[in-house]
Formats: C-alpha cells, sequence, structure tokens
C-alpha cells in the first residue's frame, strides 16, 4: 500500500514546499492572529486537507494544546486534527485535518446565516451544543470561542466547529490576567487572575453563541417566525465579587445549568421579551425557579 503523503510522513524539512510536491495548494491562509500558517491542499487523488503549522513558539504551545484536546474529543461537528508532522530543524509542528467546506461566521456570512429558516439555525445551535456536551464529557472546558470557529456549509446545510486550540482540561485557575478570546463570548471570569475557569464558563459562551445566531433584529425570519431579540451586551468585563460568586445581574443563576438545559430554555423564550426597569444582564435568564420545581437542576438534592 502506498504510503498517505499526509497522514503518514512523521518529518518534513520544510511545509509549503513539501505539500506543493505531493499536492496543489488552492489555499493559503498567512495573516492569522494565532502565529499559524494554514495551507488547504488538494492531493491527486482529489481529497482535500487542511494543514496547520504554528511559526511561533506561542502558536506551538496552541498547536500542542488542540492536539491534547483532539485526543480525548471526538464529535461530527468538531474537524478532529487526524495527525501531526515535526517540521525538521525548527521544533514546530503542522498538523492535518480534512477540509470542509464553509463560510465563518465571523463576517459577511452572519447575515446570510441568520437568514435561513428558523429550522436550520435551530439544527446549528443544536450541534454546537452537542459538541460541548462531548467537550464536558471529556473534563474540558471552552476558551476562545466565538463566531470565527463556526464553519457553515450552506449547500449541505451543516455547521462545523473549527480552531478549538484553547481549549483544555478544567476545571482551573486562570494564571494570567485574562485568557484569550472574544470580548463578546468571554464569561466574566476570563478577565480575572486568580479566577476558577469550569463548566459554567462553557455554559455562559453558549448563552453568548445562542444569541448570537438566534437573534435576527427587528427582522422576521422566513415563515413568519420572530426570532430572539435580546438585549445586547458590549462585552465589557463584568466585575467579579470577592467571594467569587458570579456576577450576573439580578440572575440567581449560582451552579452550573446543564447546557442542554440552557439552550432549551433559550429556545422555549423565542419571543422578544417586555422591557424593564431592571439592569440589563449579559446572557438570557433562565428561570431557576421553576427548573428547581421540576428537578432538573444539576445538584439539586
Amino acid at each position: 500500500m502506498t504510503p498517505h503523503p499526509l497522514l503518514t510522513v512523521e518529518e518534513i524539512p520544510a511545509t509549503e514546499p513539501y505539500l506543493r510536491t505531493v499536492g496543489e495548494v488552492f489555499r493559503v491562509f498567512r495573516e492569522q492572529d494565532s502565529g499559524c500558517v494554514s495551507y488547504g491542499v488538494q492531493l491527486p487523488d482529489g481529497e482535500r486537507w487542511f494543514v496547520k503549522e504554528a511559526t511561533t513558539a506561542p502558536a506551538q504551545a496552541s498547536l500542542d494544546r488542540a492536539w491534547t484536546f483532539h485526543r480525548a474529543v471526538r464529535h461530527p461537528a468538531i474537524v478532529p486534527q487526524l495527525h501531526r508532522i515535526a517540521v525538521a530543524d525548527s521544533g514546530r509542528t503542522a498538523v492535518v485535518m480534512p477540509w470542509r467546506h464553509g463560510e465563518s461566521l465571523y463576517g459577511p456570512a452572519r447575515a446570510r446565516f441568520r437568514a435561513l429558516p428558523l429550522a436550520s439555525v435551530l439544527r446549528a445551535v443544536d450541534r454546537v451544543l452537542d459538541a460541548h456536551l462531548a467537550v464536558e464529557a471529556a473534563g474540558m472546558v471552552a476558551v476562545d470561542l466565538y463566531d470565527g470557529a463556526f464553519l457553515y456549509d450552506f449547500g449541505a446545510d451543516v455547521l462545523h466547529l473549527i480552531d478549538l486550540d484553547e481549549y483544555r482540561p478544567g476545571p482551573f485557575v486562570l494564571q494570567e490576567d485574562r485568557l484569550p478570546g472574544s470580548a463578546r463570548f468571554m464569561a466574566p471570569e476570563e478577565w480575572h487572575h486568580g479566577a476558577r475557569i469550569d463548566i459554567r464558563t462553557t455554559v455562559y459562551a453558549l448563552g453568548r453563541t445562542a444569541r448570537l445566531l438566534l437573534d435576527a433584529g427587528t427582522a422576521s425570519a422566513p415563515g413568519g417566525v420572530r426570532r430572539v431579540n435580546w438585549p445586547y451586551w458590549k462585552g465589557r468585563p463584568v466585575p467579579i465579587p470577592p467571594n467569587g460568586s458570579r456576577a450576573y445581574g439580578s440572575s440567581r443563576m449560582r451552579g452550573a445549568l446543564p447546557p442542554d438545559l440552557v439552550v432549551l430554555r433559550l429556545f422555549r423564550r423565542r419571543q422578544p421579551r417586555r422591557r424593564s426597569n431592571r439592569r440589563r444582564c449579559p446572557m438570557p435568564r433562565v428561570d431557576v425557579r421553576r427548573d428547581r420545581m421540576d428537578g432538573r437542576l444539576a445538584g439539586e438534592p
């Protein structure tokens, strides 16, 4: 059997020249904040692959972290890292992933996505949620989840999760001043040295994700169903009280809600809320009292 040029090779002298010898490099992503350079390469048999190479020490640390994450978590929505290749005399590696068609929802494609039928949008949200149940089951927490991680294939009507390089085992105590990520998605504790990062941090990011994907502004969705129009939080960090409890406005949520319950509650509240005099909360409210009556809160006696 002929060795696969990407999945069996262990070391190469340089990434881009090697890729051009084994196939056609049809896309190059050079200017990335991550410090990586990525390539789309098509092999002679028509297979398409995505190869991501670290070019800096921080980028290599991120790729190493991602490699650990992908060994622990597998889900159909998460584009996996299947193999990594050492780049000779550099101390760097390149990882190989299957190529996925789609458009990043961090950009103009977001408006196109929001114009889809509500059923398609809800399927995409459910897919994100289900993937993060697998993340939680593996003992991982979400870090740096934002709309750039959502790749939507409009032809196949399916959403893929990419670039989850900062996900890591949890819970853990934040040793830096802040975690990497978009301020629009970051939980309050991600801004504070010494804060505990756990499943509640993941739940917060999922709430922001649901808001981003479901919100169609004041327009009505196809079929006459109006989407959610939640109050917009501008991403400013919210101070954590000295006792370490969460600062979620007047919400009574203090424990970790299962992510599926969070999104279920959001789906039930699709109609716009009335304006009130209460301080706006950065995350859609959850009726904790009703959930307690139903006995569905995690950890409730």
